[in-house]
């Protein structure tokens, strides 16, 4: 038996509209919504990771500024004698170099070994200030994936839970997966940015520290070349 004629135009016309439909589009925020609660302390630990990160390479990248005639110019002053000339030059500079030399220009009339020491406590400090904060990127690149590990668990029990109650389908397990592979992969991918982040700026401390050694070394030959021209 055939259908009427307006009830096959109806068919044709649905069937139709849900072949121009295609296939459905999940968007990146309902993506992360389906991760559950266990994205909230993930959206924290991102942010954190990101504002650390700016904020210690802003600080760095500026700590790195290195003036070429910054020692040329001390080396002017201690040749005229003029030792409060110096220390002012390095106060206005105001980079962890030039507070390094001014721990040795303060004692320049001192054997070379105190001299060193003083700038080496002087460098021990800077460092310390260029690595601050730094531990909570490699502390955030361990709990990051712990998260993430935790989603999976509780993805697994939503998944069991769903199949108990409502039985076996793809509908009732859906959830659980969700849940566990956004969580996964979200502590994974931040838990990796962080890992790089805290090598990136590690390695531009790296730098930093070389140029204060070699400021160093420049500021004691110069120092001890003036003692032996005396």
């Amino acid at each position: 038996m055939q259908l009427p004629h307006f009830l096959m135009l109806q068919a044709d016309s649905a069937a139709t509209a849900a072949a121009g439909a295609g296939p459905e589009k999940i968007s990146l925020f309902h993506l992360l919504m389906e991760g559950g609660a266990l994205m909230v302390p993930l959206l924290l630990c991102s942010l954190v990771l990101v504002y650390v990160f700016v904020e210690r390479l802003l600080f760095i990248r500026k700590a790195g500024i290195a003036d070429p005639s910054f020692l040329p110019r001390i080396k002017d002053f201690l040749d005229r004698g003029d030792v409060a000339g110096a220390k002012a030059a390095c106060r206005t500079a105001g980079t962890p170099i030039a507070r390094m030399i001014e721990k040795g220009v303060a004692r320049v009339d001192k054997p070379a070994d105190l001299i060193e020491k003083a700038m080496e406590n002087a460098g021990k400090l800077e460092v310390y200030q260029l690595e601050k904060n730094l531990s909570v990127l490699s502390t955030l690149a361990g709990i990051a994936p712990m998260f993430g590990f935790l989603g999976t668990i509780a993805g697994m029990i939503i998944l069991f839970f769903n199949v108990q109650h409502q039985g076996f389908s793809l509908e009732t397990i859906a959830g659980g997966i969700y849940t566990k592979m956004v969580t996964s992969a979200s502590g994974l991918i931040i838990g990796l940015l962080a890992y790089i982040g805290h090598a990136y700026l590690n390695a531009q401390i790296n730098k930093n520290v070389n140029k204060m050694e070699a400021a160093t070394v420049e500021f004691l030959d110069m120092v001890t070349d003036n003692d032996a021209h005396l």
